[in-house]
Formats: structure tokens, C-alpha cells, sequence
């Protein structure tokens, strides 16, 4: 059956303010699953959105998919249970920075780690919306919120970073408003066989408006001031696409071709699927103003999955068994007639 966005459409009423992020990331995702089930060959019947607590966690109840609302912080561990147990099924997760980064941190990593097949959006806002602008492990430094009146003063977790540094096997970022380009990052993180997480900076209009204005506030911001990343191709921005990335020494520079001795030949082209982390951790933690900020698949290589790997052994095991509840018959000295 060739499905479309309206398949995946819920009759539930979206509940999330008025010009919140969300919407566009909604949109993004039921316009991906058509795709998806396509490239997979799958039924609707068998893809699974999960979430954990928090203002993204209203997830399932818009997706015309089978949908477990969980418990703070537990998306990727009930994830995880579900994959292992239905191997044949598509599982996506929708998570926060404050539900999977803060309470639910363990078991974030501990999935990344794993490898085990899950396909997580990351709604990064910096704040903690649901309950009512709070600040989170995102939160820029020195951030004003309700609990910290005067500032924060933790240093912010960089979402790709983390990802990377714990082993993961597959990282993107987009920003709410790029529908077609969150689509595209997802239906690449659908067909990677292990832990993928795309990371969507959001806006949430009430409690964090314009946390990611300064480099995404409309499409000329976005051209001068992001990177979106393409395999193969240089990495180039700007309105001219004038600008690029160069490595200098062992750090990333950003020069504008065809000066100061730069040419394009010094551009470095970017490659998903290269093994080692060095260049991708770098591209992830590029910040706005000294760098753009990259946008599009970073990371994409191939390791055992946790759980292709969980199979085998439970198939090995029971070959085993297979082996010496025979080998027990035959040296019993008993005799056995086989029908």
C-alpha cells in the first residue's frame, strides 16, 4: 500500500500552543513515515511512536500509529524492551532535552551505547516548557529562568557531542522550521540500522522565545549563519555560498573562498560515514557567531546492533540446547522410536 501524510494524521486535536515549534516537527514526521514505510516495506501496523514526559511527549496521541506514552525520562528504556521484543517493528521516540537529557539521561546514553534500533527526535528548546520554564540541561550559560533567577551557572550540554562521545552511530540536527530538511534527516535515520537521534531546535513561543533566533530567525539569518551538510559535497554557506570550512592545523576555521589564499580545492567535503569522530564531533560543536551551525546527517556509520546482536546469541543458545537435550537422549541408553 503507497501511504501519505494524511495516513499517519491522528483524529486527536493538537494541543500544543499556537506557533510553537512542535507543529513544524509534527509535520516533518508524518510527512516522513509515508517515505519510510515504503524504503522499509512496512504497514502502518507496525511502526511505534514512544514518549516520555513533557510538552513533545503529546507525540503518540497525533500519530495514526501504534503509541506508548510513558513515564519522565523512560521513552528510550521502554523503547528499547519494545524493539528487542519486535524486532519487525519501526520505533521512533519523542523526546525533550529535559525528559532525555536530565532525568532520563542513563538511559539515554546507555541506548546510544548500545546501539540498540531506535529512531529519536530530539526537541531541543533549552527549557523545560511543560512545566513551566525551567531551566534545562540545554539552557545557555547564565540563562534567567524560574529556578535560576539570577543565572545559570552549569555549562549547557551540546546534544551532538554527547551523542558522539557516548559512540553513537548516527547524528543530525534541523531546525523546527525546515520541514523538507527534518523529513529528509528522519528518513535517513529510518533506514540506519542502529541508534539514531535527529536533534530539532525548537522555539517554544511562551517560556524560551528565540532561543535559536540569532542564527535561525528567517531564511537570509539561516543561509549566512548555518551549515547544511551534504555527502560529497563542500562545505560551503552563506547567501553566495562563498563561505566555508576549512581544517587548520588540528581545528576547524571558517574562511570565504577566494581569499587569503583559499580556494575551494581547501574546502573539506563532507562524509557521513567516515569511521572515526574527529571531524564529526568538530562540525557538532560548531556555535554560533564563530561558526555556522551544521545542520543535516553528521554522523552515519555501520556497528552491531544491540538488537541483531541479542538475537544471534538467543539463537545460539538454543542451538546449544537443541545439541545436548539430543546428546542427553542418546546417552541415556534408552531407546526412542521416531514417528
Amino acid at each position: 500500500m503507497k501511504y501519505t501524510q494524511a495516513d499517519f494524521k491522528s483524529d486527536q486535536e493538537v494541543k500544543w500552543c499556537p506557533g510553537c515549534g512542535d507543529h513544524f516537527i509534527l509535520n516533518a514526521v508524518q510527512k516522513a513515515m509515508p517515505d519510510v514505510a515504503e524504503i522499509a516495506g512496512r504497514n502502518r501496523s507496525e511502526f511505534v511512536v514512544v514518549s516520555g514526559i513533557g510538552c513533545s511527549s503529546r507525540f503518540p496521541y497525533y500519530m495514526k500509529t501504534y503509541g506508548f506514552h510513558s513515564i519522565h525520562g523512560r521513552a528510550n528504556a521502554i523503547a528499547t524492551g519494545l524493539k528487542v521484543a519486535n524486532p519487525g517493528v519501526s520505533v521512533f521516540v519523542a523526546t525533550g532535552d529535559g525528559d532525555s537529557l536530565a532525568i532520563g539521561g542513563n538511559h539515554f546514553i546507555h541506548a546510544i551505547r548500545r546501539n540498540i534500533d531506535l529512531n529519536v527526535v530530539l526537541f531541543n528548546n533549552e527549557i523545560y516548557g511543560l512545566t513551566k520554564g525551567q531551566y534545562s540541561p540545554t539552557s545557555k550559560l547564565g540563562k534567567i529562568t524560574k529556578t535560576s533567577p539570577y543565572g545559570t551557572i552549569e555549562k549547557p550540554f551540546n546534544p551532538g557531542e554527547l551523542i558522539i562521545g557516548a559512540k553513537g552511530t548516527f547524528f543530525a540536527r534541523s531546525i523546527d522550521v525546515e520541514v523538507d530538511l527534518t523529513r529528509q534527516c528522519l528518513v535517513r535515520a529510518a533506514q540506519h540500522d542502529g541508534f539514531s537521534i535527529t536533534e530539532v531546535l525548537q522555539n517554544c513561543v511562551i517560556f524560551n522565545d528565540g532561543a535559536h533566533a540569532a542564527f535561525a530567525k528567517d531564511k537570509a539569518t539561516r543561509a549566512e549563519h548555518t551549515l547544511v551538510l551534504k555527502d560529497g559535497e563542500k562545505m560551503l554557506f552563506g547567501a553566495n555560498k562563498d563561505k566555508g570550512i576549512v581544517l587548520d592545523g588540528f581545528r576547524l576555521k571558517v574562511v570565504t573562498v577566494g581569499k587569503d589564499g583559499y580556494t575551494i580545492d581547501d574546502v573539506l567535503t563532507h562524509d557521513s560515514k567516515e569511521p572515526t569522530t574527529y571531524i564529526h564531533n568538530a562540525l557538532a560543536s560548531m556555535k554560533y557567531p564563530d561558526f555556522p551551525v551544521a545542520l543535516g546527517v553528521i554522523r552515519d556509520v555501520d556497528e552491531p546492533t544491540y538488537n541483531n546482536e541479542v538475537a544471534r546469541q538467543v539463537a545460539e543458545v538454543q542451538e546449544k540446547s537443541k545439541i545436548k537435550c539430543m546428546d542427553d537422549l542418546l546417552n541415556s541408553g534408552e531407546t526412542w522410536t521416531i514417528e
